[in-house]
């Protein structure tokens, strides 16, 4: 876990594993484009080496802070001096900082990140929103929690419904929110749904279904919408066979690229006080992250 001394300001990434992650090519884009005197690493921290490492990081000055990844989202919770409500009422931190005079923050920038691409439709007068989220871990948590603060009414859909249920009554216990088995969308439907002028429709796969390594999500698209847009938050690989099956026919898609620059781009302020140049839409770093 040992950094070589530099008088650089660095903030960096942690996980186990960490060698996938793209966060320090993202980060160093934007250092680099800013020129500004400062690195983002990654770094290895195995669950039991976490107490150690804010110990060693909070007493660092140069060390700005890092961002978190699996498995650590929660277990870092306890080791933190102050955790930003969003965080807290997620239940998950992927994001620290450091204060000058060494206190930790936690935050949480997955459900900023997630919206982001989504705000141009969000800030639109709906007559109803509605959002169909696949999965109940970790990333669906800040997901739900985003959405419903967007006052939308979200179908969480899981191998488990009672985990569903208490994933939704904990996070939003005011909202008319709904379950469903996961098993529910592989099947075809011939529901007709509504007019849907005037609403927001979301189908989210906030799964790891359709990454490398795991089986396919199994949806089929006669549960979408008219108009849906069609999020799949998997990174690798990035143009996942849902989204080819959603553009197939015919919805607007977002892949995972998109939630994970917005989220860095949220952290990478809070470590280094300054805005990334994202004035082209981010198409070089996308360039670059698909190269």
């Amino acid at each position: 876990m040992s950094v070589e001394g530099t008088e650089t300001l660095y903030a960096e990434v942690i996980g186990d594993p960490i060698a996938q992650s793209k966060s320090p090519a993202i980060h160093g884009f934007w250092l680099e484009k800013l020129g500004l005197r400062a690195e983002y690493r990654a770094c290895h921290v195995r669950a039991e080496e976490l107490e150690e490492y804010f110990a060693l990081r909070r007493k660092d000055p140069r060390w700005r802070g890092c961002n978190v990844t699996m498995p650590h989202k929660q277990a870092v919770l306890p080791l933190l001096d102050r955790i930003d409500p969003l965080a807290e009422r997620i239940g998950a931190v992927n994001t620290v900082t450091r204060g000058e005079d060494g206190t930790l923050t936690g935050y949480n920038t997955d459900a900023a990140g997630f919206l982001e691409p989504l705000r141009p439709l969000l800030e639109r007068t709906h007559l109803f929103r509605m959002a169909r989220v696949l999965g109940t871990g970790g990333a669906a948590r800040a997901i739900v929690a985003a959405l419903a603060a967007q006052n939308v009414v979200i179908v969480l859909a899981g191998r488990d419904p009672g985990k569903a249920r208490a994933l939704l009554d904990e996070l939003d216990p005011g909202g008319e929110h709904h379950v469903a088995p996961l098993a529910h969308f592989s099947e075809p439907t011939d529901f007709a749904f509504d007019d849907r002028a005037g609403c927001f429709d979301l189908i989210v796969n906030a799964s790891p279904l359709g990454m490398a390594g795991q089986p396919p999500l199994a949806f089929d698209f006669s549960h979408a919408p008219p108009g849906s847009v069609v999020y799949d938050i998997v990174t690798h690989p990035l143009d996942t066979e849902f989204l080819q099956a959603a553009r197939a026919a015919g919805f607007v898609t977002l892949d995972g690229l998109t939630m994970l620059i917005g989220q860095a781009a949220e952290a990478f302020g809070k470590f280094f006080g300054a805005e990334p140049p994202r004035a082209d839409g981010d198409a070089e770093l996308r360039r670059l992250l698909t190269a």
